[in-house]
């Protein structure tokens, strides 16, 4: 669990991995699709962008990669104690496949020893690794009590708040590889709430040698009807009897669930309306108010056509299944976060349960992380946790774009509209990221030591030079100035197909411990896979934009 502001004190407020929907008040829902967007980035025909399989399809083709498992292990020089699981394929329209496979090593999970491995028709392949190194320890025999390795996590849990007096489950045996020297480890996962009152899910790397604490991170991700946000939408509701509910079956069987102020791990109650009119367009303190409902389920649906339009993705998980949602969680709870175990996002209702946490951008935000859960898997800490959060920031940029709404038109700002500040300013700030006060605009080796929040500005910064260029310029009524690490002048390429790029980077060549280099590496080679190699407009461009940050 991430959340979308960073918290610089126990006191201070953070948004889980948030994607907010923008909220919606609805005037009366029906059962018709969004307006079609201005700017879906469509790929044309990219020899290297992924198709569209259908659930049967991408099933199927899980399955036969994964029967051919063993054999492929072997033809990537693993070891005879190490096997291959499939998570995910891609295939793309020229007819390469891309399977994404966990490691394990003598039936034991291999934390950070994820890979891709990319096929050609011709049958030439190539590997991007998480980790270089050989899977091996001398040992599979534990020296440390487990008794000893849940009291370590208890007492990590209780320094972020947790008031949890015993682990979710018994420490399990793992081979440690994140840091790139695999190691004999016990993973414990402890539960209870962070002190902000966000749900944890802490889980907790122990050398099972030494006893010694390896890693650490959070995996809660902190993020027609009249909406708070976004004016009025029309909403896709299902008819059931006499009444009307949040579930929109177009896009996967999406619903929207009411909390109600509780904190537990409970769905909800799933809304419903006797006269399909949802919201008033107003924020309510009410505990059953709609509007904050209206937005998260605007936001989702916008999500979803984002990610179908654009990318031919059907769903998260691109199963063709739906998240769900859930609205007015907790008291005056300032956050919004995506749990990867319910599958699904969590919108609280800010000061005084009226500043609800669900605006467009803030959505889109915290169900991307959803889907960099299901795809490269980066870890929410160093430089994977910047490029983590700057997906999230990024696909939410995207979605705001896309919805090409009137009432919350697409910019390069997180969180506009929310305002988390209480002055009217942003979150963050893609074109120059200091401007929020903690993020970094450049990267340097100082960047992967910083809270997520703040070590994803230099890559916002290289989206938006890659989309727009540097030097001033005026966007939907928003003036932006972006500065360069090195004095050069970009010229972007457009938020397209910077987005084209960055996808496809994610979803094929970043792994779960990619660097801000190995960032550079995948998205020149997602460049040259769509557009082009080296001398192609777009390659120059990604190169250019890495290096005006500091990443060579």
């Amino acid at each position: 669990m991430t959340s979308l502001y960073a918290r610089h004190k126990r006191t201070t407020l953070a948004i889980a991995t948030a994607v907010a929907a923008g909220a919606l008040v609805t005037t009366g829902l029906t059962t018709g699709s969004a307006a079609a967007p201005a700017d879906s980035g469509a790929r044309g025909a990219l020899q290297g962008a992924p198709v569209q399989l259908s659930s049967a399809a991408r099933t199927t083709l899980i399955q036969q990669q994964q029967s051919d498992a063993a054999a492929t292990a072997k033809s990537i020089g693993l070891g005879a104690q190490e096997k291959l699981v499939v998570k995910d394929v891609v295939k793309d329209v020229d007819g390469t496949v891309h399977t994404r496979y966990e490691r394990t090593y003598a039936g034991l999970p291999v934390l950070g020893g994820d890979l891709v491995v990319h096929k050609a028709p011709s049958g030439a392949q190539s590997v991007t690794k998480a980790v270089s190194a050989t899977i091996k320890v001398s040992t599979l025999t534990p020296q440390v009590a487990t008794a000893k390795v849940q009291k370590q996590a208890l007492t990590a849990a209780k320094a972020a708040g947790s008031e949890a007096t015993a682990a979710d489950q018994a420490p399990r045996k793992v081979i440690w590889a994140g840091n790139g020297t695999p190691t004999l480890a016990y993973e414990t996962v402890v539960g209870g709430l962070q002190d902000d009152g966000t749900p944890s899910r802490l889980h907790v790397i122990t050398d099972a040698t030494t006893g010694k604490k390896l890693y650490e991170h959070q995996a809660i991700e902190t993020g027609t009807g009249k909406s708070l946000y976004s004016g009025t939408v029309t909403l896709n509701t299902t008819k059931s009897g006499s009444t009307y509910n949040l579930t929109d079956g177009t896009r996967g069987g999406h619903k929207t669930y009411n909390k109600a102020r509780s904190t537990s791990s409970s769905t909800g109650t799933l809304f419903t309306d006797a006269d399909d009119a949802w919201g008033t367009g107003t924020a309510s303190s009410s505990s059953s108010d709609q509007t904050a409902a209206v937005d998260a389920a605007y936001g989702a649906q916008m999500t979803w056509d984002f990610y179908k339009s654009t990318f031919n993705r059907s769903g998260i998980r691109n199963d063709g299944k739906a998240a769900y949602s859930r609205v007015h969680y907790g008291n005056a709870y300032v956050n919004a976060f995506w749990d990867d175990d319910c599958f699904c996002m969590t919108y609280g209702d800010g000061d005084g349960n009226t500043h609800p946490l669900t605006s467009l951008d803030v959505a889109g935000h915290e169900m991307s992380h959803g889907l960099t859960s299901v795809t490269a898997g980066l870890e929410y800490s160093g430089d994977a946790g910047g490029l983590n959060e700057a997906t999230s920031d990024i696909f939410g940029t995207g979605v705001e774009f896309f919805a090409n709404n009137a009432s919350d038109k697409g910019d390069y700002l997180i969180g506009e509209k929310i305002n988390i500040n209480g002055d009217g300013t942003p979150l963050r700030y893609m074109d120059k990221p200091s401007k929020d006060g903690g993020s970094k605009d450049y990267w340097s080796s100082a960047v992967s030591g910083l809270d997520p929040h703040y070590s994803s500005g230099p890559a916002n910064h290289f989206f938006y030079l890659l989309s727009e260029g540097s030097g001033s310029k005026t966007i939907n009524g928003v003036t932006y100035n972006s500065p360069t690490s090195n004095g050069s002048t970009v010229t972007g390429i457009g938020r397209a197909k910077a987005l084209q790029i960055w996808y496809k980077a994610l979803t094929t060549y970043f792994t779960s411990t990619t660097t801000y280099k190995g960032a550079r590496t995948g998205t020149l080679s997602a460049a040259s896979a769509l557009y082009g190699g080296t001398g192609s407009t777009e390659y120059k461009a990604v190169a250019a934009a890495w290096s005006a940050i500091n990443v060579n």
